[in-house]
Formats: structure tokens, sequence, C-alpha cells
């Protein structure tokens, strides 16, 4: 009973921000980045509940939807199906033998989800009715991969009457690490162990071999909005001790490569500068490289990359990948959201966006990184099995 009415306040909730968040959702969802993901998760169009299925991932965005490769591999013999938040997790996803959809906004899920048999949830991926509506309509819910930050723990404490309701649906909890498994206890979650962080697992390699410019190449991977005037004026001043140096500047999101390109000619108008999409070439002073599904690649004949997304309070991006290939890696301190990954990687240099030349040059003397670490992928196969 007691749960019965708090769904029902929790639906009400949902449904007052619904309302609330209505004419933004109609105004963004005319947006490029959002023309599909919007649409099916907040109105329905074109995104029908799964057909009967064995396990049921949900995945975030881009780099879980990869991490759920090596578990896929091992369960071809069950039927798959795979829901998403974002338009590059749904691409990703779209790539396995799966049916895949886009995750409905929970008050939907009432209407949406029917009777699943085990929901495999990724990593922080914590909605209610989601755990809840799972749960009650027949479904072994597993928390894999789970986590909670450093920064996010505060938070999840102060609320944690709420989240020991969520979790006391959750029929295991396989986390990334020991200090995880003490948060989720401290949240009052049970049946959790850990087996350490699934992404380790990974089949990292290039889609396609081209050939490594001379000089000393830097990668600049995954960069958002704020990060790349700063790690191109490093760049500038490091080319004084190093004048062979080129910078390959990959943008996280694809609706900023022009935005990037007008900034690189402006900060670096002394420089060459040339467009991937318009030469196949690396063989000017800073290239943008505007196109999808190439960072492994050009980690492949890279020197030094530089990971986005901690220069700025975003969380940073995994260092598995420039790792796997001998990358000398550079980082921001906020990658409070890869805490973890960074763990297994070694020779890693922290900085701010002031300090981008000084690391530069402190990495010429810096062996590769490297990974260091595993996963009890076995415990997580036999379970689901």
């Amino acid at each position: 009973m007691r749960n019965a009415l708090f769904d029902l306040f929790y639906t009400a909730v949902s449904a007052l921000f619904y309302v609330v968040a209505l004419p933004l959702l109609i105004l963004f969802s005319f947006k490029k980045k959002y023309r599909d993901s919007l649409p099916s998760r907040f109105f329905g169009i074109k995104n029908p509940p799964f057909q009967p299925h064995d396990i049921w991932f949900h995945v975030c965005s881009l780099g879980e939807a990869k991490a759920i490769a090596p578990i896929l591999e091992r369960l071809r013999d069950k039927r798959i199906a795979i829901s998403v938040i974002t338009h590059t997790g749904y691409e990703a996803a779209s790539k396995y033998v799966a049916q895949v959809r886009y995750l409905p906004y929970e008050l939907w899920l009432w209407f949406w989800i029917e009777r699943p048999k085990t929901v495999v949830i990724l990593e922080a991926e914590f909605w209610y009715l989601l755990f809840r509506l799972a749960r009650t309509r027949g479904g072994k819910v597993i928390a894999l991969n789970a986590r909670i930050s450093d920064r996010s723990f505060p938070k999840y404490y102060r609320m944690r009457w709420f989240y020991q309701i969520l979790l006391s649906q959750c029929d295991r909890i396989f986390c990334q690490s020991s200090e995880d498994m003490a948060r989720f206890i401290a949240l009052g979650a049970r049946n959790v162990e850990v087996v350490g962080n699934i992404k380790l697992a990974q089949k990292i390699e290039a889609t396609k071999e081209y050939p490594k410019p001379q000089g000393t190449i830097i990668v600049a991977a995954s960069t958002h909005e704020g990060e790349e005037e700063g790690i191109i004026r490093g760049f500038i001043a490091y080319r004084e001790h190093n004048t062979s140096a080129r910078l390959l500047v990959v943008p996280r999101h694809p609706e900023r490569f022009a935005k990037v390109g007008e900034l690189i000619t402006r900060t670096a108008p002394q420089m060459s500068f040339g467009r991937w999409s318009q030469s196949k070439i690396l063989e000017n002073d800073i290239t943008l490289i505007d196109a999808m599904g190439e960072l492994n690649n050009l980690y492949a004949i890279s020197d030094v990359a530089i990971l986005g997304g901690a220069f700025a309070p975003i969380g940073g991006h995994n260092p598995l990948e420039p790792a796997t290939f001998g990358c000398k890696i550079i980082s921001g301190e906020e990658m409070f959201l890869q805490r973890e990954l960074f763990k297994y990687v070694s020779h890693v240099q922290f900085t701010s966006l002031e300090g981008i030349a000084e690391v530069l040059r402190n990495a010429e003397t810096l062996p590769p990184s490297q990974i260091e670490g595993s996963v009890d992928l076995e415990r997580v196969i036999e379970y689901l099995r």
C-alpha cells in the first residue's frame, strides 16, 4: 500500500514536470541534435514497446552502449532489447542484433513497459518508475557497472529515503569499485557486489589505418564548449618548443563542428588549418576532425591525447581508448565521472587549460600510458544466464 501511494505521488510529480516542460520539449524537438530522441521519448513517435525478448539492457549514451558489447557477444543465444537516451547511444546500439528503442519519459512507462524478464540498467540510470514497473511486472532488475561519484554521493545521501525505496526494487547490484559498494549500502541497497568496471572488457581497436604524419601528433579528443580555445593556445605555446607538432581537434558533438572551425582560424591565424571532411589529410598544423567514429583510428597514429570533457565540470571521457594505443594522456581535473577508469591507467597528467603547454613538454619524457586492471565478467554472465 505504501509503495502504491508513493507510485501515485511520483507519477503526479512527473506529470507536473512534463506539463511545465512541454513548450521547451516542442521547441527543442526541432533541433537537429534532438530531432529523433525527443519525439520518441516524450511524444511516443516511432517508439513502440519491445516485442518479446529475454534480456533488456538500458544504457544512456554512446559509452554505455559500447561497453555492453563483450556481454552481448556471450549472450548470442538470447533475444536482446536495448533502450537508450541519446541519439549517439541509439546509433551505437543499432549495430547489435537487438531491438533498439529510446526510453520513454517516466510518465509514459506505465503504458510502455509490458512483461520484461530481465532488465539490466547501466551505471547511474536511476529512474524510479523504470525500476519499479520492471519489477512489479515480472522482471528481475539488475544494476550493472553501478557507480556513484564522489561529487554526487552527498546529494544521493541527502535523498537516501528516496534511493532506499528505488534500490529496494533491485535484485542485484554489480558495482565498479568497493567505494561504490559502500555508498550503495549506505543508501540502503542489498545484494551488492564488486565485479570491476565492465569497460575494461571492451575490445578497443581501430577500424581504419591512416598513415602517421611526421612530427609529434597531438589529438584533442571529445572536446566541449569552452575547452578548445585553451587547448589551442597551449598548443601554440608548445609549438615554440616543438615546431614539428601537429594538433587534431575532435569536438564531442557534431553540431559544434562549424563553430570550432571558426574558433581555430580566429585563435591560430598564423598556423595552417584544414578540415578532415575536405581533404582527409593530416599535414596541416591544426586539423579539425569534423566526422564521427574516427577517434580510435586517430589514437592509433597519435603520440599524445588531450582528453576533453574534464577542463569544465562535465565529468571527463574514457581514458582506456587512448591508453590502448599507447598515447600519453593529458586530462583536466574535472573527470569525476571517469575517476574509476583513470585508476586503471598509468602515466596520466592532470592539468588546467593554462598548463597545457607545460604538460605537453613533460609528456616528451614520459612513457606511453598503459591499462592495468581487470573485470570479473564471468560473474555477470553467470548471473544473467
